[in-house]
Protein backbone atom coordinates (compact mmCIF):
# COMPACT_ATOMS: atom_id res chain seq x y z
CA UNK A 1 0.00 0.00 0.00
CA UNK A 2 1.45 3.73 -0.66
CA UNK A 3 0.49 6.78 1.03
CA UNK A 4 1.30 9.97 -0.03
CA UNK A 5 2.25 12.17 2.44
CA UNK A 6 1.37 16.21 3.18
CA UNK A 7 4.18 17.24 0.81
CA UNK A 8 2.82 15.14 -1.79
CA UNK A 9 5.43 12.80 -1.85
CA UNK A 10 4.37 8.89 -1.91
CA UNK A 11 6.02 6.80 0.75
CA UNK A 12 5.64 2.74 1.02
CA UNK A 13 3.89 1.38 3.94
CA UNK A 14 5.53 -0.98 6.39
CA UNK A 15 4.14 -3.48 4.06
CA UNK A 16 6.14 -2.98 0.72
CA UNK A 17 8.79 -1.45 2.28
CA UNK A 18 11.79 -3.48 1.20
CA UNK A 19 15.95 -3.37 1.50
CA UNK A 20 17.40 -6.17 0.10
CA UNK A 21 21.55 -6.47 0.23
CA UNK A 22 22.48 -9.48 -1.78
CA UNK A 23 26.14 -10.33 -2.01
CA UNK A 24 27.04 -12.92 -5.10
CA UNK A 25 30.56 -14.10 -4.77
CA UNK A 26 32.68 -16.83 -6.51
CA UNK A 27 35.72 -17.04 -8.90
CA UNK A 28 36.16 -14.67 -11.57
CA UNK A 29 34.97 -16.18 -14.18
CA UNK A 30 32.03 -17.53 -12.98
CA UNK A 31 29.55 -14.18 -14.04
CA UNK A 32 29.87 -12.61 -10.85
CA UNK A 33 29.69 -9.04 -11.66
CA UNK A 34 26.93 -10.24 -14.79
CA UNK A 35 24.61 -12.05 -11.72
CA UNK A 36 24.42 -8.47 -9.82
CA UNK A 37 23.94 -6.54 -12.84
CA UNK A 38 20.68 -8.38 -13.59
CA UNK A 39 19.66 -8.25 -10.24
CA UNK A 40 20.17 -4.30 -10.63
CA UNK A 41 18.44 -4.13 -13.24
CA UNK A 42 15.49 -6.41 -12.02
CA UNK A 43 15.38 -3.87 -9.38
CA UNK A 44 15.17 -0.89 -11.67
CA UNK A 45 12.51 -2.20 -13.41
CA UNK A 46 10.59 -2.55 -10.37
CA UNK A 47 11.17 1.27 -9.67
CA UNK A 48 13.49 0.26 -6.79
CA UNK A 49 16.54 2.21 -5.55
CA UNK A 50 19.42 -0.03 -6.54
CA UNK A 51 23.07 0.25 -5.40
CA UNK A 52 26.03 -2.18 -7.17
CA UNK A 53 29.35 -2.68 -6.23
CA UNK A 54 31.80 -5.17 -7.84
CA UNK A 55 34.75 -6.35 -6.45
CA UNK A 56 36.97 -8.61 -7.99
CA UNK A 57 41.13 -9.31 -8.13
CA UNK A 58 43.56 -8.85 -11.05
CA UNK A 59 43.58 -12.18 -12.01
CA UNK A 60 40.42 -11.89 -14.98
CA UNK A 61 39.73 -15.56 -14.41
CA UNK A 62 40.56 -17.72 -10.87
CA UNK A 63 40.80 -14.74 -8.85
CA UNK A 64 38.21 -13.80 -6.07
CA UNK A 65 35.05 -11.96 -7.22
CA UNK A 66 31.48 -10.19 -5.53
CA UNK A 67 28.95 -8.14 -6.52
CA UNK A 68 26.81 -5.82 -3.57
CA UNK A 69 23.79 -5.16 -5.10
CA UNK A 70 21.36 -3.48 -2.62
CA UNK A 71 17.56 -3.01 -3.87
CA UNK A 72 15.38 -0.83 -1.82
CA UNK A 73 12.33 0.97 -1.87
CA UNK A 74 14.11 4.02 0.10
CA UNK A 75 17.14 5.64 -0.56
CA UNK A 76 20.47 3.93 0.05
CA UNK A 77 23.20 5.59 1.86
CA UNK A 78 26.06 3.27 0.58
CA UNK A 79 26.74 0.56 -1.96
CA UNK A 80 28.96 -1.41 0.63
CA UNK A 81 27.20 -4.19 2.57
CA UNK A 82 28.52 -5.45 5.56
CA UNK A 83 25.76 -7.36 6.62
CA UNK A 84 24.15 -9.20 3.89
CA UNK A 85 20.28 -10.08 3.89
CA UNK A 86 21.04 -12.74 1.55
CA UNK A 87 24.33 -14.77 -0.07
CA UNK A 88 24.46 -16.12 -3.33
CA UNK A 89 27.66 -18.77 -2.69
CA UNK A 90 29.55 -20.31 -6.21
CA UNK A 91 32.28 -21.68 -4.07
CA UNK A 92 33.35 -22.96 -1.25
CA UNK A 93 36.03 -20.19 -0.55
CA UNK A 94 32.72 -17.33 -0.60
CA UNK A 95 31.27 -19.21 1.41
CA UNK A 96 33.03 -19.28 4.06
CA UNK A 97 34.23 -15.94 3.90
CA UNK A 98 30.32 -14.18 3.73
CA UNK A 99 27.91 -16.91 5.85
CA UNK A 100 29.03 -15.40 9.17
CA UNK A 101 27.99 -11.89 8.09
CA UNK A 102 24.45 -12.97 6.78
CA UNK A 103 21.88 -11.37 8.37
CA UNK A 104 19.84 -13.85 10.69
CA UNK A 105 16.24 -14.49 8.59
CA UNK A 106 18.23 -14.13 5.64
CA UNK A 107 18.88 -16.33 2.58
CA UNK A 108 21.87 -18.16 1.84
CA UNK A 109 21.96 -19.82 -1.35
CA UNK A 110 24.95 -22.18 -2.33
CA UNK A 111 26.26 -23.80 -5.45
CA UNK A 112 26.19 -27.43 -4.73
CA UNK A 113 28.30 -28.25 -7.84
CA UNK A 114 31.37 -27.18 -6.34
CA UNK A 115 30.61 -26.69 -2.96
CA UNK A 116 30.23 -30.07 -0.95
CA UNK A 117 30.64 -28.26 2.99
CA UNK A 118 27.27 -27.93 4.63
CA UNK A 119 26.35 -24.35 5.85
CA UNK A 120 26.72 -23.77 9.42
CA UNK A 121 24.05 -21.01 9.83
CA UNK A 122 20.54 -22.50 11.39
CA UNK A 123 19.31 -19.17 11.66
CA UNK A 124 19.30 -18.57 7.97
CA UNK A 125 17.07 -19.81 4.92
CA UNK A 126 19.43 -22.36 3.16
CA UNK A 127 19.04 -23.57 -0.40
CA UNK A 128 21.17 -24.87 -2.73
CA UNK A 129 21.08 -25.74 -6.43
CA UNK A 130 23.67 -28.20 -8.54
CA UNK A 131 24.60 -24.81 -10.42
CA UNK A 132 27.38 -26.07 -13.06
CA UNK A 133 25.62 -29.95 -13.58
CA UNK A 134 22.82 -28.64 -14.74
CA UNK A 135 24.54 -25.59 -16.82
CA UNK A 136 26.43 -28.62 -18.27
CA UNK A 137 23.17 -30.11 -18.61
CA UNK A 138 21.73 -27.26 -20.73
CA UNK A 139 24.67 -27.41 -22.79
CA UNK A 140 27.55 -24.94 -21.52
CA UNK A 141 28.86 -24.72 -18.23
CA UNK A 142 29.05 -20.71 -18.52
CA UNK A 143 25.25 -20.45 -17.70
CA UNK A 144 26.09 -21.69 -13.97
CA UNK A 145 25.42 -18.36 -12.73
CA UNK A 146 21.92 -18.02 -14.15
CA UNK A 147 21.08 -21.01 -13.07
CA UNK A 148 22.40 -20.31 -9.21
CA UNK A 149 20.56 -16.75 -10.00
CA UNK A 150 17.26 -18.28 -11.20
CA UNK A 151 17.13 -21.06 -7.60
CA UNK A 152 17.84 -17.93 -5.63
CA UNK A 153 14.91 -16.03 -6.90
CA UNK A 154 12.87 -19.35 -5.87
CA UNK A 155 14.48 -19.18 -2.87
CA UNK A 156 13.76 -15.72 -1.87
CA UNK A 157 11.24 -14.50 -4.21
CA UNK A 158 12.16 -11.01 -5.99
CA UNK A 159 7.75 -10.61 -6.23
CA UNK A 160 8.87 -8.90 -3.18
CA UNK A 161 10.43 -6.07 -4.26
CA UNK A 162 6.77 -5.00 -6.47
CA UNK A 163 6.02 -2.31 -5.04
Amino acid sequence: MIHENTDGETKATDQTKLKERIIAAGFGGQGIVFMGKVLGYAGLLEGRNVTCLPSYGPEMRGGTANCMVTISSDRIGSPYIAKPTSLIAMNAPSLNRFEPQVEAMGCILVNASLIKQKVNRTDTRVASVQANDIAGELGDVRVANMVALGAFVKARPLSLLTP
